[in-house]
């Protein structure tokens, strides 16, 4: 007899659930189920568990499922895996329902102050993960999630892409690094994901892979939806060919930095001053402005530290910056706080696009305050103020 397993067990476990699977010769399914909620969903439980052992052709088996309060899209998940790493041949996948309020598209500009990361293997962050109001959610298969849970998280995350209401968070997913990360592809792409996250990107090349791969799936699967990429630098070469690398694609929408890896690759340790680090995070935002796309910081990584997280967020504003990534949801509201614009910026804005109105009423094609001519950038940058401004007072 083989035996399978997947999932999680134990007291501390929530909003998951660990699958058992022992294949026998005779006898068809044998299904035992453990929950603490097994009045309400034992049955349903079961219901999915034996629909999905004969969508498998899973005939003859003994089957444990203990129950945390996990999610139908989990324990599908789950259980899936446990059946192909009992049958690693099996290709079909048993996909839920995609939900209906996660059906919103992004664009390239959108708003990216902050980004959540969550676990590609830890569903229970997934449901209320929208609730803290995040520009955009990360859910990531890379150095979240140890080497022998990549193929759960791979199947955790497309579930979760297809059934969690996100609350209008951008949907995004952090990729493994390549070549790997070309498999988790298949993953997302069908599955209603919006932005690709490259990990240690160093060379323009790494991002056409991606996007060869992309467009190759997107026509199998008659995918319209754009789907953006941002490429994460995090070594000294990378930094080297920031610009080459933010202009490979047209879908590329930002340039982020990740500098825990990168401060190791230069040989020294990363610090809340950022001195090590102010060449390369320079030259990420001096490349991304270049090729016209986002840039996007670091995240900062003392979740206790909410006055040094300003002072972070602060300082990558200052630098050109328009985004941060944040590990935990208390990070949120600091980081989009402090991308706020301040009174003299709202203030100088405003007298900005007076002008361009102004200017544009007059019928001229030039536009100035006093003897300074205001080119188009200037001002499409201060009508993103006044955006920002208002988009600050519904918090």
């Amino acid at each position: 007899m083989a035996k399978s397993t997947s999932g999680q067990k134990g007291d501390k476990v929530r909003s998951d659930c660990y699958i058992e699977i022992t294949s026998t010769r005779n006898g068809g399914i044998n299904l035992t189920i453990k929950s603490k909620v097994n009045v309400m969903y034992g049955e349903s439980i079961k219901t999915t568990i034996l629909d999905m052992c004969e969508f498998f052709e899973l005939k003859n088996a003994e089957i444990v499922v203990e129950d945390y309060g996990a999610l139908p899209s989990t324990l599908m998940a789950r259980f899936e895996l446990a059946v192909k790493r009992l049958i690693p041949t099996i290709e079909k996948e048993f996909l839920p329902e995609f939900n209906k309020e996660n059906t919103y598209k992004t664009t390239k500009d959108k708003l990216r102050r902050s980004r959540l990361y969550l676990p590609g293997n830890e569903p229970k962050f997934y449901p209320n993960a929208g609730l803290h109001k995040p520009d955009a959610i990360i859910l990531d298969l890379e150095d979240s999630v140890a080497a022998t849970e990549k193929d759960a998280a791979q199947l955790i995350v497309r579930n979760a892409l297809r059934s969690i209401n996100f609350y209008g968070a951008e949907r995004m997913v952090r990729i493994n690094q390549l070549p790997l990360g070309l498999d988790d592809l298949k993953y997302i792409i069908p599955n209603n994901v919006h932005v690709i996250l490259i990990p240690k990107v160093e060379t323009a090349k790494q991002i056409l892979q991606v996007e060869a791969k992309v467009n190759e799936l997107k026509f199998a699967n008659k995918i319209e939806n754009e789907i953006f990429f941002m490429p994460i630098i995090e070594s000294a070469l990378g930094v080297i060919n920031a610009y080459s690398i933010a202009s490979a694609s047209k879908y590329n929408c930002a340039l982020a930095i990740g500098l825990e890896d990168y401060t190791a690759d230069i040989g020294t340790q990363r610090t809340n001053e950022g001195k090590e680090s102010f060449f390369a995070r320079s030259a990420i935002v001096n490349a991304a402005k270049a090729a016209g796309i986002q840039a996007i910081d670091t995240v900062f990584s003392d979740v206790n530290d909410m006055n040094g997280l300003r002072d972070s967020v602060i300082e990558a504003k200052g630098l050109g910056f328009e985004g941060k990534g944040c590990i935990h949801p208390r990070q949120i509201q600091i980081v989009h706080q402090a991308f706020a614009p301040t009174e003299s910026e709202i203030e100088k804005a405003q007298k900005i696009v007076a002008a361009f109105e102004e200017a544009k009423a007059k019928g001229l094609g030039v536009v100035s305050i006093g003897s300074k001519m205001i080119d188009a950038p200037v001002v499409k940058r201060a009508i993103n103020t006044l955006k920002l401004s208002d988009l600050m007072k519904t918090i």
